[in-house]
């Protein structure tokens, strides 16, 4: 007799949302989630809402927005997905992206082809039913059992009230299989002494008011929530005390999940989908910060990330460069070295000089667009080369490399990079020429080089050793943000003074990576390697980069 095929669990959609301001652990509350989910052996996704009428996340200044992460399939979208990535140590792909102007978008394509058989086409129903739809095509792509889902913004604002309402609505016709996370700020002013809950009371009623009562509070607070503010949550908010979880800084975001855990949060989301209790598999999550730990005990290690997209007013933005930032330390955790990170600003760099970058023991320049701070990082990059200090340069640093080359070795005074200086005489960086209608045409969103591509790596470089602790292959597949590149006008002139081409594409056309030899670590790639970097697998040119950053400090030590 055959045996009955099993029924097929239908997806469990959590909502996470955001109460009282926004900035506070949103993104990593849903990765976290997701991580636990995922380590109780269920297939899991993420999503994530942007109410932003944009497109994409391509077009927005990264100092108010933070980093545009870039997935493996091209889309430009808002940096969480990047966490995402790193908790699940898998791919998230476009479909799992949304923005206001995407849903506005497609119904306004929909109805301009008949799509909506002439009926009056209305914010309600049909914006929240497009929502719903772009969920239910996620959640089919990916295979999810269970699919997290991140709306932006805080509860009580207009722009993602029609998001709430599509979940409201998944919600009332499926009530086991959604459940809604609230992530709340309690502030702890140092005058009155105690941690307040009332902001967080005024944000359930807001979430109330759109017709969603939360299923859990995750209690987000500079020191853990005790007894009396978890129960006085409880009561104003219509939960069980064991329904608010408590969430206080913590050193590092990866201990994030454990704390949930502590509350047991994972087995009380499967509760309210009415599943039984699973045991976590978090074995290697656990090795991996006990790693973390451990690194403490070592020397530190100075980096310095050269940059311009920090300042916001009186204050630092780090999220600009998130991922590399995350990367670096993924890699430092792999090599047991004690890290510290400085954040160089490069125009500060141009205007004082090199007495801040001269302590550091390893530098990076990350991806950047047009010519501010640029000769700050052209400075950085000839002391790196001549002091023999190792430098990490991406996208952007490895086209700065190629200039401080064409100037200081080649002779190439005026050397530069179109985007800096159209009309430079010897423009060693050009447009890509199928960007050169785009531009005339201002097609600037969504149109450059997007995406993984293959890279092919020329034998016995640095570049290749590096990845060959971790691949057998010579092509590797990574990830492209940029419009301009090498010029392969001057390719001949650069071998013959000394730069070597360790990667193109595999039709040579595009330079992918060049390095230095006689340097302990001189790279620089076309490419975004800190977009595929997970703590649980670090990318392959960052573990090479801190191994030789610590080595050398070492060796410095014992002269």
């Amino acid at each position: 007799m055959a045996k009955k095929k099993k029924k097929k669990m239908p997806t469990k959609f959590i909502f996470v949302v955001g109460g009282v301001m926004s900035g506070v652990g949103k993104g990593i509350t849903t990765a976290s989630i997701a991580y636990i989910m995922q380590a109780k052996g269920f297939n899991v996704s993420t999503m994530k809402i942007d109410p932003y009428i944009n497109l994409d996340a391509g077009t927005m200044n990264p100092t108010e927005h933070g980093e545009v992460f870039v997935t493996e399939d091209g889309d430009e979208t808002d940096q969480d997905l990047g966490n995402y990535e790193r908790f699940l140590n898998k791919n998230i792909y476009r479909e799992n992206y949304m923005t206001t102007g995407r849903v506005y978008k497609s119904i306004i394509d929909k109805e301009r082809n008949l799509e909506y058989g002439g009926k009056c086409v209305q914010v309600v129903p049909h914006v929240p039913r497009e929502v719903r739809e772009r969920i239910a095509l996620a959640a089919k792509k990916t295979g999810a059992e269970i699919m997290v889902i991140e709306i932006g913004g805080t509860v009580g604002e207009y722009e993602n009230l029609l998001f709430l309402e599509a979940a409201r609505v998944m919600k009332l016709r499926n009530p086991l299989d959604v459940a809604f996370v609230m992530v709340s700020y309690l502030p702890f002013p140092n005058k009155v002494g105690e941690m307040k809950t009332k902001p967080t009371q005024h944000a359930v009623r807001s979430l109330n008011s759109a017709g969603i009562q939360p299923d859990f509070i995750v209690a987000r607070s500079e020191v853990p929530i005790d007894k009396v503010r978890r129960g006085k949550i409880a009561v104003h908010c219509n939960l069980s005390e064991d329904a608010v979880i408590s969430a206080p800084d913590v050193e590092s975001i990866y201990d994030i999940p454990l704390n949930f855990e502590k509350d047991d949060l994972g087995n009380k989301i499967l509760k309210k989908f009415g599943l039984g209790k699973r045991k976590s598999n978090l074995n290697d999550w656990q090795r991996m910060i006990a790693r973390k730990k451990s690194c403490q005990k070592q020397e530190l290690i100075n980096i310095g990330i050269v940059g311009k997209y920090f300042a916001t007013g009186d204050f630092s933005l780090t999220d600009s460069y998130i991922s590399v930032i995350e990367a670096v330390k993924h890699a430092a955790c792999y090599n047991n070295a004690n890290l510290k990170l400085h954040w160089l600003n490069a125009e500060a760099v141009e205007k004082d000089g090199l007495n801040e970058v001269k302590g550091m023991d390893g530098l990076i320049i990350p991806q950047g667009w047009g010519a501010r701070g640029s000769e700050g990082k052209i400075a950085t990059i000839k002391y790196c080369r001549e002091k023999k200090i190792p430098y990490f340069g991406l996208c952007y640093g490895m086209q700065m490399a190629v200039i401080e080359f064409a100037r200081d070795v080649c002779g190439l005074r005026d050397a530069n990079s179109e985007e800096i200086n159209s009309q430079t005489k010897d423009p060693v960086i050009h447009i890509m020429p199928e960007q050169i209608e785009l531009i005339k045409k201002k097609g600037y969103g969504g149109t450059i080089r997007l995406g993984g591509w293959p890279c092919l790596m020329t034998p016995k470089t640095h570049l290749a050793k590096a990845y060959a602790k971790f691949t057998k292959s010579p092509v590797i597949s990574e990830r492209h943000r940029h419009r301009y590149e090498f010029n392969n006008k001057y390719k001949e002139l650069f071998t013959k003074k000394g730069l070597i081409i360790a990667g193109t594409s595999p039709d040579g056309r595009i330079v992918e990576a060049v390095e230095l030899a006689n340097h302990p670590f001189f790279i620089g790639v076309q490419f975004h390697p800190e977009y595929i970097s997970r703590p649980l697998n670090p990318h392959p040119l960052f573990v090479e980069f801190m191994r030789v950053c610590k080595e050398l400090k070492k060796k410095a030590n014992k002269k």
